[in-house]
């Protein structure tokens, strides 16, 4: 995520009048406060308000660009004042109006958050302008200054985020190729929940999971990297099928902020000496089997993680694998966009006729290529998180069959 530098949207603009709000007891300050305003040839508003109570409960009801507040009012006096003001208005710059005597309160409150201040009985008309417009202009600056900070903080614990969701993949040899794909759903969109890993045993079982948390954001995400992080583990200890998906679903029980989110996911054990593969869904769609011809492999479905804790209803599905080809695994992202111009989805068989008419390319190309044409038969209308898990063997990486082009090849998918 690349953070960028905005300004709040509720300033003015350059020909909107400034919403001035005095916050002054003495009516004679108040009608001078009035002439200086008048004096300075700027567009703007003025309301005023005599006490703290008033001032307060006007400002959380309809803010102001810059609040000009005495220091000293009937219900409240000194740096309680500027806090109260702050916590009714943040977004609005404010200016300390003070006597020629407590101008150490001024310097105080603007160390306390005040953008200036003004000694009463000293101030004229071009320095009230621009006491105001710097005033204003220095708010805007720390708001985008604190907005810059806080997206630099998010994209970085969105990178790590990331990292957790997307893991190299623990291999032991290159009997299968592994390629990934994953796309947020919308540019500088919140984290979403999909996840992916594949493990090698030492028995040369690879074992694959994708998965997807219901939601987007980062509660989403770190829950999808529990489960990532904990089907790792229960993996390598040994625990397989139906106990490893009862397991993951108590860990997801348990971590959840939320008793509404859940999980689907699928789960492949792949056995190339005994040319098979073990399915497991769990809410999750079939993986394409990718061969001479391309179709869903035929899977028994399961209830998806966290919907019905302890139903425990999955079941194991066995599928031949022939001597060279690949399983696709992904989330929904890639096939719940729209089809074309009418209402129709992609779904799986959009899908699998994209990949019939695929151009010879190798798997990363023919991933990006994939994904950009169900990008733009969707045309943006539809929005999600997309990850792919690919996985080839028996030597080639051409996604529909023999004689793959070099890397640079491409084609039309549409």
């Amino acid at each position: 995520m690349t953070a960028s530098l905005r300004l709040p949207e509720d300033v003015p603009a350059v020909d909107e009048p400034y919403r001035i709000f005095l916050v002054e007891d003495d009516s004679g300050d108040a009608v001078l406060v009035e002439e200086l305003l008048y004096d300075t040839g700027l567009k703007h508003t003025l309301r005023w308000k005599q006490t703290l109570a008033e001032a307060v409960g006007e400002l959380t009801r309809q803010p102001a660009d810059c609040v000009v507040v005495d220091l000293h009012l009937p219900d409240a006096s000194g740096m309680a004042v500027l806090s109260a003001v702050q916590q009714a208005c943040p977004q609005a710059a404010v200016i300390v109006l003070t006597g020629l005597g407590d101008a150490q309160s001024g310097i105080r409150a603007v160390s306390a958050g005040a953008q200036d201040y003004l000694i009463k009985g000293q101030v004229d008309g071009a320095l009230m302008q621009r006491a105001l417009r710097y005033a204003v202009h220095r708010k805007q600056a720390e708001q985008a200054s604190a907005e810059l900070r806080e997206n630099r903080i998010r994209a970085q614990e969105n990178t790590r985020l990331e990292r957790g969701l997307l893991p190299t993949p623990l291999l032991h040899g290159d009997t299968v190729a592994v390629t990934t794909r994953y796309l947020p759903g919308r540019e500088r969109a919140q984290l979403g929940g999909d996840f992916l890993d594949v493990v090698e045993t030492t028995d040369g079982t690879v074992h694959a999971v994708i998965g997807d948390v219901s939601g987007h954001g980062p509660d989403e995400a770190a829950l999808g990297v529990c489960l990532r992080i904990t089907w790792r583990a229960l993996v390598l200890a040994g625990h397989r099928g139906v106990e490893l998906l009862d397991l993951l679903e108590q860990v997801l029980v348990a971590e959840r902020t939320r008793y509404d989110m859940f999980a689907t996911c699928t789960l492949v054990e792949l056995d190339l000496p005994a040319a098979r593969a073990t399915v497991h869904l769990a809410g999750h769609h079939e993986p394409l089997l990718i061969a001479d011809s391309t179709g869903p492999a035929e899977a028994a479905h399961g209830i998806a993680l966290g919907i019905a804790p302890g139903l425990h209803h999955w079941q194991p599905s066995t599928i031949a694998l022939p001597p060279s080809g690949a399983l696709m695994l992904y989330t929904d992202g890639l096939i719940e966009g729209h089809r074309g111009p009418g209402p129709e989805r992609l779904d799986t068989e959009g899908l699998v006729d994209l990949i019939a008419r695929a151009p010879r390319l190798n798997t990363p190309a023919f991933l990006d290529q994939l994904i950009s044409a169900a990008q733009q038969l969707n045309a943006g209308r539809h929005a999600d998180d997309l990850a792919i898990l690919h996985l080839g063997w028996g030597g080639t990486t051409d996604p529909v069959g023999s004689d793959a082009a070099a890397p640079g090849r491409g084609g039309n998918l549409r």
